[in-house]
């Protein structure tokens, strides 16, 4: 006789799994469906070349901080030779009053006449006399002078726990700057290292082409015939092209290594033109011209102050580029956004 016992239902808590885990599933798959292609090499070299800028902006800031820094800390140490300085003539003086309170006093002991009678040379002792009669005048005029001389060390001492305070604080903006510069750099390598061994090695033949373009003469970039800027002008972009192939170091002022206003900066010394270190000061060092007006020699500046390069003629620059490159020629349309250049 065949059974009629309905078949067994699942219980609810098997339903509920059953339930959830094909929710999880679907949701995996969307998650899957959807998820962030990976970026491609190109993707990654302009996320690259963008954290490249950010890292020269916060590693001119942290030159300018530098620069500050070196300029307080000779103030601050010509202060403290004058307070020192100071110091030793504030203590002569005071050993010399003691002189005058000492002959006083010895010769306040004894009457005048007396001394006069019991002199063997009463010609001397009146000499003698007339200089002791003195002595309180050379006494009021060097407590003057003490009193002149401790208002000066105090005024000295105050200037120089000023400029210290000073100091400290371009010392952690200078901290601040480099840990930033350090950062961005590290986010670049990070970036670098998401890419495969191939595709780095494409970026960096890419970017050793445009090194031995630029350093090789016969395939250097056409430069033009176009007159300088002034014999100054000349000169710097001619010492910068002596430089071609030194590497591109945060911080670096020549002549090993540079970054773009180092380069600069380093170039006009050549030429007997006192400069200032940065982007952000170089700016304000000559005239400001537009690009219709540019000639080699020139300073050129691009996005947002944060990078500088010397115009070479035909639409080419010379510069220190970023990290991993080399000092060398480049065209000015691939540098992003152009502000102005400046004639020394």
């Amino acid at each position: 006789m065949a059974s009629h016992r309905r078949p067994k239902q699942p219980s609810r808590t098997r339903v509920t799994v059953l339930t959830a885990t094909a929710a999880a599933a679907v949701a995996l798959t969307s998650q899957a469906a959807h998820a962030d292609p990976k970026p491609t090499k190109n993707e990654v070299k302009a996320e690259v070349d963008k954290l490249y800028h950010e890292a020269e902006a916060a590693t001119e800031k942290y030159n300018g901080a530098k620069e500050q820094q070196d300029k307080l800390k000779k103030q601050v140490d010509a202060l403290q030779d004058k307070v020192a300085r100071g110091q030793d003539e504030l203590n002569t003086l005071r050993g010399e009053l003691g002189s005058i309170a000492t002959a006083q006093y010895r010769s306040g002991g004894i009457d005048p006449s007396v001394a006069l009678f019991l002199a063997s040379d009463p010609d001397s002792f009146l000499d003698q006399a007339s200089a002791l009669d003195q002595l309180t005048v050379k006494q009021t005029e060097s407590l003057q002078e003490i009193q002149a001389k401790q208002r000066t060390l105090a005024q000295q001492r105050k200037e120089a726990q000023d400029k210290l305070g000073d100091l400290a604080d371009v010392r952690k903006a200078l901290g601040e700057n480099k840990k930033k510069y350090q950062g961005k750099l590290a986010d670049a390598q990070r970036l670098l290292n998401s890419l495969t061994a191939a595709e780095r090695a494409k970026i960096q033949e890419e970017e050793a082409a445009k090194d031995r373009a630029s350093r090789a003469t016969s395939e250097r970039v056409e430069l033009g015939n176009e007159a300088p800027a002034s014999g100054r002008g000349a000169a710097a972009l001619s010492a910068a092209a002596t430089q071609l192939g030194k590497p591109y170091v945060s911080g670096g002022s020549g002549p090993n290594s540079y970054d773009c206003s180092g380069l600069t900066q380093w170039a006009f010394a050549q030429a007997g033109v006192g400069i200032s270190r940065t982007t952000y000061t170089q700016q304000n060092d000559g005239t400001k011209i537009g690009r219709s007006q540019l000639r080699p020699g020139d300073l050129v500046f691009f996005n947002g102050l944060s990078h500088v390069g010397f115009y070479a003629g035909n639409n080419q620059i010379l510069h220190a580029p970023k990290p991993g490159t080399v000092v060398r020629y480049e065209s000015m349309d691939y540098m992003g956004t152009f502000q102005f250049g400046v004639r020394i």
